[in-house]
């Protein structure tokens, strides 16, 4: 496959940035899955997570770089709690409707009030001027260009996975967590304790997308109130087309479509990027005609019945 894309004019450090893209996506999936896994939510707002999480780098960027992260971390993690406690944790017994468009309307709450705080010099966006920017910078690779960016969310990445996978497996509040997410009814009568679970996949979910922020801050320093929303809208589609129910499919979900949305926008002209949308979206509808369970969902049932 890499060498029929190299074949059509798709060069190595074109996908170093595409597996830079999936790597980053794929951080946002697992973010999304989680939260899906225990709570049976797709959290629209969490491209609102990754926004504050920005903002705080920007607002931040003349401090040392160490305490901009961690502020960043801060923020991010604050504000996955106080949407639990707040708004979650209230309506956990509402319909998932009701849920989602709770989702949809802390996403536009949190956008109007970055606007806000955001006009506070008379223009809209803010700059990111830190160390982070040189992450952007490239480093040559057996002769080919790779940003530094990609060995650093690769990396993350990874590690991510990792940890998250020895948390799962290795710990009581792990094992708490899949069994919620089997099922959750039947995992509380057996004594898990719901609202750790939640919380604990609530506070991993913001670490993530804490992580996600720094690293898109690398490439659009511009941060806006719609900062991630694009990203997110796409990683939800993913993670559909992996397989919602699962987190690693999920996951994998996620690195797919930021693959294939890297690979697409370096294989079309510059002039018509503008048909990117049309093109990924148009092989989404194509995947789930051909696997409406997911992508990576093999040995499940593919039909649901509608009523």
């Amino acid at each position: 496959m890499i060498i029929g894309a190299l074949s059509w004019g798709l060069g190595w450090q074109e996908l170093s940035d595409a597996v830079a893209i999936g790597a980053i996506y794929a951080l946002i999936a697992v973010g999304i899955g989680l939260v899906f896994g225990v709570l049976r939510l797709v959290n629209f707002a969490y491209g609102q997570l990754v926004m504050a999480g920005a903002y705080t780098l920007a607002f931040t960027s003349t401090w040392a770089l160490w305490e901009s992260i961690v502020t960043c971390f801060a923020v991010v993690v604050a504000l996955s709690i106080a949407m639990e406690l707040g708004v979650f944790r209230p309506l956990r017994g509402q319909s998932p409707a009701v849920m989602l468009v709770t989702t949809f309307a802390i996403a536009f709450l949190l956008q109007a009030i970055a606007l806000l705080v955001d006009i506070h010099d008379g223009t809209i966006g803010e700059i990111v001027f830190s160390q982070i920017g040189a992450l952007n910078e490239s480093v040559n690779v057996g002769g080919v260009d790779v940003r530094k960016v990609t060995f650093v969310a690769v990396g993350t990445a990874l590690f991510a996975l990792l940890v998250i996978a020895l948390l799962l497996n290795r710990t009581t509040i792990g094992l708490h967590t899949r069994a919620a997410a089997a099922d959750f009814s039947t995992a509380r009568l057996l004594g898990v304790r719901a609202n750790r679970v939640i919380s604990f996949a609530v506070v991993i979910s913001g670490l993530l997308a804490a992580a996600v922020s720094i690293l898109l801050v690398v490439s659009n320093p511009l941060v806006s109130p719609d900062f991630a929303l694009h990203e997110t809208i796409v990683v939800l589609i993913g993670v559909v087309v992996g397989g919602i129910d699962r987190l690693w499919t999920a996951t994998l979900g996620g690195f797919t479509i930021g693959f294939a949305s890297g690979v697409i926008s370096a294989l079309l002209p510059t002039d018509q990027s503008v048909y990117l949308p049309s093109v990924l979206f148009g092989l989404v509808i194509v995947v789930l005609l051909l696997r409406p369970a997911g992508l990576f969902a093999w040995g499940r049932p593919t039909t649901v019945e509608r009523v």
